[in-house]
């Protein structure tokens, strides 16, 4: 079995992922800045990928290394998202490392991508850059209690009678439950296919926004949310809207709304002969994600770690 290093061991994905590799049998690093504040079931090891000098010793003997982290909360996100991602690319390289597995998002190149999906691409080919094969799976909104685009649709449903929304709540979207996610982040690890592939991964749903908020009132409120379309309404605007209602902070949420105006669903299921196995609907997701919140609310399951600079 592999030695892995996890990048974003502590945040909404790697919180799910590290356990899941170590039952896979692996020998698991959680590579985190506070090492000593690490409760998980894999080795902690101090790393931050903001700082390339402190990677050398975390990546030391490791076969593969995931790379979780994607950072949305800074105005300049776009610019630390790329040296981060060329520091770890170049620390692997170094170290040895046969394998790079990376969640980036779903989008075709062939839209006008929004900065934040934009800089998902550059962080894969600055991750390959130093030569390090990289295994690339894409998605869209990732299901689960504690992620951010989930977390803000749940708010924003829960806590409005009406919404007037922008035209981006017509835009289709494929989301994927975290368990699934994790599913094919798991299957991906030293298989020799999967070197330099770029793979897009996806729930068995496609909708819109509107009817994503409409499920998710149905269940939570026994209503469909009613949904109306405001013609002028820019990310600015939005994003101040948003953190008026839910936790997001204006930065946060203006740089993920203005990704919503771009389609994002999986054109290619090539993943599926990889990792094969079926994938929840959105209705059972968001059955799933509201009792995962329910058991971290009553203190049945432990939510604890740092937030993950992950945008889904």
């Amino acid at each position: 079995m592999a030695s892995i290093l996890v990048a974003g061991a502590t945040g909404f994905v790697g919180r799910r992922l590290v356990p899941a590799l170590a039952e896979a049998g692996h020998d698991v690093r959680a590579m985190t800045r506070n090492p000593d504040e690490y409760a998980g079931p894999a080795r902690p090891v101090a790393g931050d990928v903001a700082d390339a000098g402190s990677l050398a010793d975390a990546m030391a003997g490791a076969t593969v290394a995931y790379y979780l982290v994607h950072g949305l909360g800074s105005r300049d996100f776009e610019t630390e998202d790329a040296r981060a991602a060329q520091n770890f690319g170049a620390a692997a390289a170094r170290a040895g490392v046969r394998q790079i597995v990376y969640l980036g998002g779903l989008g075709s190149d062939r839209d006008d991508l929004s900065p934040h999906l934009r800089s998902r691409r550059e962080a894969e080919r600055l991750l390959a850059a130093a030569g390090v094969p990289v295994t690339t799976l894409r998605a869209a909104i990732i299901v689960g209690h504690g992620g951010i685009s989930w977390e803000m649709t749940r708010e924003l449903v829960d806590a409005l009678p009406v919404m007037i929304a922008p035209r981006w709540v017509n835009t289709r979207v494929q989301p994927i439950w975290i368990g699934d996610a994790v599913r094919y982040l798991v299957g991906v690890a030293e298989r020799e296919e999967a070197l330099g592939r770029t793979y897009e991964i996806g729930g068995a749903d496609v909708l819109t926004y509107r009817r994503m908020m409409q499920v998710l009132g149905r269940i939570l409120n026994r209503r469909p949310l009613p949904v109306f379309i405001a013609p002028v309404a820019t990310p600015r605007a939005s994003a101040l809207w948003l953190s008026l209602i839910t936790r997001v902070d204006p930065v946060t949420g203006r740089n993920l709304l203005e990704s919503v105006s771009n389609e994002v669903i999986v054109t290619d299921d090539a993943i599926t002969d990889l990792v094969p196995g079926p994938v929840l609907g959105y209705r059972q997701m968001v059955l799933a994600a509201l009792r995962e919140r329910l058991a971290a609310l009553t203190g049945s399951a432990d939510d604890g770690g740092e937030r993950e600079q992950h945008g889904q």
